[in-house]
């Protein structure tokens, strides 16, 4: 089985599964930010190179203040834990989005995590926090014009690759597979340059839920597939 280099999951339905077993969305989140290194886990024993969690998008600030707050707490905490875990596991964990907005000891605990798993060698993992693609690329051309008006970059050499250079993503693979739980079939602002041919998978399953089972179907619908670049058609019955 043809194992993808980069898989993008969109972590989704949280909320929605605490709900169904009588529980605050919140106690959902909790156990979904658990879940992760599950996944990460399973990622890594099936080959898989890199990963990258939608975790809080741009949009995600327009939820219930309390929400919001709590997801903050949440994603704070676990990226502190997250140095112990990067390090058992081998991972080497960044962060991507716009960080500005984060409280500056939010910044410091992404800062020190990316800091402290450089070197490992095991499992990419990206986690998307205050991330959104538009935005992504509204930042990657403001940096882009800068370097034109500085003389850096001549406007006829403008190009797909010097913009890709300037996304958050600068540095890793395009995702070879998207994965989105819970049922909704949407990308949801999320890394729309660089799903340009990315095959995509949506499952019912909710996020907490999702286990290395479920990552494993997803790696069989993909590889039903035949890639080309330029298009993508399914392989024929032997």
């Amino acid at each position: 089985m043809k194992i993808p280099q980069h898989v993008a999951i969109i972590l989704d339905g949280n909320g929605r599964w605490a709900k169904s077993k009588g529980m605050p969305r919140n106690y959902g989140h909790t156990v979904g930010a658990k879940n992760v290194e599950t996944v990460c886990r399973a990622a890594d024993e099936l080959g898989i190179k890199y990963l990258t969690l939608y975790a809080f998008s741009t949009e995600n600030w327009n939820r219930p203040q309390s929400e919001v707050e709590a997801l903050m707490k949440l994603l704070e905490s676990y990226l502190k834990n997250c140095i112990k875990t990067a390090e058992k596991n081998h991972m080497r964990v960044r962060i991507i989005g716009d960080i500005s907005r984060l409280d500056e000891k939010f910044q410091n605990s992404i800062r020190k995590l990316e800091e402290a798993s450089a070197s490992n060698p095991g499992l990419n993992l990206t986690i998307a926090i205050n991330y959104g693609s538009r935005d992504e690329i509204v930042r990657a051309v403001k940096k882009l014009s800068k370097d034109v008006l500085d003389g850096k970059v001549s406007v006829d050499d403008v190009n797909e690759a010097e913009i890709t250079k300037r996304l958050d993503t600068w540095d890793i693979p395009d995702p070879d597979l998207l994965i989105r739980t819970s049922g909704e079939q949407r990308l949801s602002n999320y890394l729309l340059w660089q799903l340009a041919y990315s095959e995509f998978y949506f499952t019912d399953v909710p996020w907490p839920d999702f286990h290395k089972k479920e990552l494993e179907l997803a790696i069989e619908a993909y590889n039903k597939r035949d890639r080309r670049f330029g298009g993508v058609k399914e392989k024929e019955e032997e």
